[in-house]
This record gives C-alpha cells, sequence and structure tokens, in this order.
C-alpha cells in the first residue's frame, strides 16, 4: 500500500517536472527567436532547434539550415561536422525534408513510369538543372517518379509551360517535349487550363523548397543535381 502512495507521489512529480521542463523550452525557444528577428529580420524561418552546440541554435529556413548564436548575434552559414566526419547539418536536414512529403497528394503529381523505386522530384521546366534531370531520368525503368513543379521567377515563361503540361491530354509527352526544349522557340499550343497548377504550388509551399531541382529518392532527400548520390540511391 505504501509503494503505491510513492508510486503515485512520484507520478505526479515526473508529471509536474515534465510540464516544467516543456515550459523551459518554450522560453528559450521564444527568447532566440525574438532575438534572431531582431538581428535579422531578412531571414524568413519556420523553426529553431538546438545544436549540438552549446549556446548555438539551429534556425530551419525553408530547405536550409543556419547556425545562430544569441550571445554575439552571429549567423553561422555552412556545414556542421563532427570529429567522425559526419556532416551533421546534412543528416538533420534529410531528417526534416523525409518528414515533408508524408502528406504530398501524390495522386496530384506527374507520374512517369512503373519502376519499384519511388523519387519525389521538384522542377522548373526552364531550369538548366533540371533538364539536365530530365535526361537522366530517361528512359531508366526502375523508377517510379512524382514530379512537382515550382517555375522559378527568373524564368518567365515556365509557368505557362507547367500549366500545359498539366492540362495536356498527354501530359508526360509534353513534360518530354517542353523538357527537351523543342518548344523554346515556338508559342505554345492553345489549351484549357485545368487549374492543376495550384495544387502543385501548395504542395511545394509545403515543402519549403526555394530552388530547383531538388529529388527524394526512396525517401532520402537530395537537394540539386546531384546524379552521383541519386545514382548510388537507385543501386
Amino acid at each position: 500500500m505504501k509503494r503505491a502512495v510513492i508510486c503515485v507521489a512520484l507520478g505526479g512529480l515526473f508529471v509536474l517536472l515534465t510540464g516544467l521542463a516543456s515550459l523551459a523550452q518554450q522560453d528559450w525557444e521564444a527568447e532566440v527567436a525574438d532575438s534572431f528577428r531582431s538581428s535579422f529580420p531578412q531571414v524568413q524561418f519556420q523553426q529553431i532547434m538546438e545544436s549540438p552546440m552549446e549556446g548555438i541554435y539551429e534556425i530551419i529556413a525553408g530547405n536550409r539550415i543556419f547556425y545562430y548564436a544569441p550571445a554575439t548575434e552571429h549567423l553561422l552559414v555552412g556545414e556542421l561536422w563532427s570529429k567522425a566526419g559526419k556532416s551533421l547539418t546534412k543528416a538533420r536536414l534529410g531528417e526534416l525534408m523525409g518528414k515533408r512529403i508524408k502528406d504530398l497528394p501524390l495522386d496530384k503529381a506527374l507520374k512517369i513510369g512503373s519502376g519499384p523505386k519511388t523519387v519525389i522530384e521538384v522542377t522548373d521546366p526552364d531550369c538548366p538543372f533540371c533538364r539536365e534531370a530530365s535526361k537522366f531520368f530517361k528512359g531508366r525503368t526502375d523508377t517510379t517518379r512524382y514530379v512537382f513543379f515550382m517555375p522559378l521567377s527568373m524564368h518567365p515563361d515556365a509557368e505557362q509551360k507547367v500549366r500545359y503540361i498539366l492540362s495536356s491530354e498527354k501530359p508526360v509527352e509534353a513534360y518530354e517535349t517542353i523538357m527537351a526544349g523543342e518548344m523554346d522557340d515556338f508559342p505554345l499550343p492553345e489549351f484549357q487550363d485545368n487549374g492543376l497548377f495550384e495544387t502543385h504550388r501548395m504542395a511545394t509551399e509545403q515543402l519549403g523548397v526555394q530552388s530547383t531541382p531538388n529529388f527524394w529518392v526512396n525517401g532520402v532527400y537530395v537537394p540539386g543535381a546531384d546524379f552521383k548520390t541519386i545514382t548510388e540511391l537507385l543501386k
């Protein structure tokens, strides 16, 4: 009977300590966030996390990680490595970006292929690196690609090309034609916009990416046209 009373008491104490710890975490998050906004108001961010270094915090901004020191108000840009030669920045980014694809509407993506290996892709039809990626994947039979479009503002014709692809009766063929550059010097055929691009816009906003291309190969995030890494992941 006494043992039961002690357990309840300890349980209550545990709940109390957990609540205090949670409150303390909220306090430092708010404090660091306010400091960062004051020091770097031009940097938009979504999340702040503790880093392996005391007094340094991870600033999650889209698909990038910065390191912030509130005590000196310095922002560190670059990768954090362990003494074992592991990029802690790359590992954390992969973890974060891997979680973001869970709720993507894959049924609204442009699906290319039916292979056993899954590739989720964010692309821009006028991005030269995206076009290289299209060449890389063309003809492969081992992948199922789910392509989401994110036309960049630096490419003024890209959005209309995306709308044309997504509204086409044969969107995969339209994609191949556009990505091969065959329509660069010609006006697009007339088409009825089906509005699917708006879904793609919301999906890429959810992912937080700010450039193209981006890939998730079997769930592993690969920023940029890193074909060496993609090839290794597809083996």
